[in-house]
């Protein structure tokens, strides 16, 4: 990999067998860590659907009837 400059930032490119290991494509989110003194490991950010799933638990069924109204959603009062 070579590092060139982004900017204020420096930045890496990935080779092609990492981008198809991890299924990566432009704007995918990555975490980069420290493993080791010159060693780091890459891998997808799983932060978003870290959150989505926990929104996905607190999920709960709507009250039995109950439906949206656009126009009174939007009512001003």
């Amino acid at each position: 990999m070579q590092i060139t400059r982004w900017g204020n930032s420096l930045a890496i490119r990935l080779p092609a067998a990492v981008v198809e290991a991890l299924s990566l494509k432009e704007g995918d989110d990555i975490e980069v860590r420290i493993s080791g003194d010159r060693t780091f490991i890459i891998d997808r950010d799983q932060s978003r659907m870290a959150a989505l799933e926990s929104i996905r638990r607190l999920r709960r069924p709507l009250p039995l009837g109950w439906s949206f109204d656009r126009q009174e959603a939007n009512e001003r009062r």
